[in-house]
Parts: C-alpha cells; structure tokens; sequence
C-alpha cells in the first residue's frame, strides 16, 4: 500500500483469518475472557485491600499483580474485539500503535520484575520464616512495587523509540490483531539485523533476570519442604507457593517463545497464537490459579458474598 521510501502514518491490522461467521464467535469468546477477566482481578484486588486477613506481602504483591494482568489484556483486547466486528481490516494510527506497543511491552516488563520479587517473598517465608516479617517490612515491598513499575516502564522506552526510527515503506498492513513489534519489523525496508540483536538482548536481559532469582528461590523453597518431616506440613508449605509457581510456568513459557528468539520477526501465526495467550489466557488464568488453592483467598471470597447477601436481604 505504501510507495518507495515512504514511511507509514498509519497501520492496517489483519486481525484473524476466517468468515465472518467465525469472527462473531471469536469476539463472543474473547468477550467471555475479557469480562472474566476483568471481574475475577477486581475481585482479588478489592479483597486484598479490604480483607485483614490479606494484608502480607504476598497479597500486596498479588493485588498489583492482578492490577497488571487488567492492564495487559486491557491494551490489547478491546482494539481485537472493535477488529473482529468491522467487516475489512482495522484502521490505527501511528500513535496509537507507538502507545499500544509500548504500553504492552512496559505492563508485561514491570509483570515480569513483580513475578522474581514474589519468588524472592516466598522463599523468604518457607526457608527463613522467623525473620519474614523483618525482611518483608510494608517499606520494602513499597519499594519493590515502586521499582518494578519504574523499571519497566522505563526500560521499554528505547526498544519503542528504535522500532518506530526505523521507515516502513514495504507495506502498512500488520499481520496480527494489534501492532505487534516482529511484524512491525518486517515492513521496515532497513536492515533490522542489529537492532533485532538488541532486542533479543534486551528481553533475554528482562526474563532470566528475573527467572533466574525464581529458579533460585525455588531451589531453596523446595530443599526446605523436602526436610519437613510430616507430609500435612509439606504439603502446608507447598500449597503457599503453588499458584506464584504456576503462573511463573504460564507466564515465562508462553514469553520466552514470544520474545527470546534472536529473529524477532517470527511466522505470523506463531505471534498470533502465543500473543493470545500472553493477553488473553493468562490473564484468564490468573484469577482462578490464586484463588482455587489459596485457603485464605477462599475464605475471604466466602465471608465477602456472604456480607453482600446480607445487605441485600436487609
């Protein structure tokens, strides 16, 4: 669409291949996720700040962790969603995509520095468990939450800025449902070699600096459960780290295809799939993994309903 040496103003996205038929019943299930989604983070977030029971470390943490997960799917699924219903391809401009991307890489980054700092907590409560209280002090995890945000937020600007130096006069058509990076880079008429290079480094830099200190702590967390003696109280320790540990699996796995691949400009229908489910599963999932095996989260939800159903009968 676009002539030699010219660079874009605007995107078209693709979206997903198929009728219109199978458009209205992706939008009908992405739609279910979303509202789902939405509903089961703010719930979490609600009981954390309003629970006493919920008010440790690993509860402040998982309220900005579900604060994240909205964020996330937020950015990216209600541009899907306007995408599945318009008949021809979807229509964004230039800032809006430099926005998206870069809200969407910030949000994931600063998930990513929240997800080591919460394997960094529960190691500290299995294994030095006398001492978590002096360690995990209100203080410190402000400041944790403060830094990752921070440090997301500001590590992403530059692989923003270069991406969108680069001039895009192969095409203005982005093959997936919102402006993805890899596919951005494939209509660039320059050579992206070293500026894909960087940005390997880069995301290699954001997951195993984070995944590194999870395998660690978890090295030490499941050495100590395995010198417990009684099966309830391994079992007891366990159960305290099994949903963070759950969702780092999800979390890192489905990123590490995404973005650990020195050549970024992966396949279309490979972005696609994975991309659902950075923003759309997992997000999904969340809610659900740190609920259904958390006692105190449970017990919470309980006595909540249970307070709104009085208030409606009265």
């Amino acid at each position: 669409m676009l002539g030699n040496h010219s660079s874009a103003t605007e995107f078209y996205l693709l979206g997903f291949p198929g009728s219109r038929e199978l458009h209205h019943i992706l939008f009908a299930i992405f739609f279910f996720f979303y509202s789902v989604t939405l509903m089961g983070n703010t719930v979490i977030i609600v009981i954390v700040c309003v629970d006493r029971r919920l008010q440790s470390p690993m509860y402040f943490f998982l309220g900005h962790l579900s604060a994240l997960e909205i964020l996330v799917t937020t950015i990216i699924v209600p541009v899907m969603l306007w995408g599945l219903l318009l008949p021809g391809m979807q229509t964004i401009s230039l800032a809006a995509c430099v926005i998206q991307l870069f809200l969407y890489l910030a949000v994931g980054t600063t998930e990513f520095a929240l997800l080591g700092a919460m394997a960094v907590d529960r190691y500290v409560a299995v294994c030095n468990p006398l001492r978590y209280d002096i360690i995990m002090n209100s203080r410190t995890c402000i400041w944790v939450v403060i830094m990752s945000w921070v440090f997301g937020f500001l590590f992403q600007i530059w692989p923003v800025y270069a991406t969108f130096q680069l001039t895009f006069c192969k095409s203005n058509v982005v093959n997936n449902f919102f402006c993805d990076r890899g596919q951005l880079l494939k209509l660039s008429c320059n050579n992206t070699l070293f500026i894909e290079f960087i940005l390997f480094l880069m995301a290699v830099f954001v997951l195993f600096g984070s995944l590194i200190p999870t395998i660690i702590s978890y090295s030490y967390i499941i050495s100590t459960i395995l010198k417990i003696p009684s099966a309830s109280g391994r079992r007891k320790a366990f159960s305290t780290c099994a949903s963070h540990f759950t969702c780092v699996v999800i979390g890192y796995g489905s990123c590490l295809f995404l973005y650990v691949k020195p050549k970024q400009t992966q396949a279309a229908d490979y972005n696609r799939v994975v991309s659902l489910m950075v923003s759309v599963v997992t997000p999904f999932l969340n809610p659900f993994i740190f609920t259904l095996r958390n006692d105190k989260v449970i017990e919470a939800l309980r006595d909540g309903a249970k307070h709104w159903c009085q208030l409606f009968r009265n």
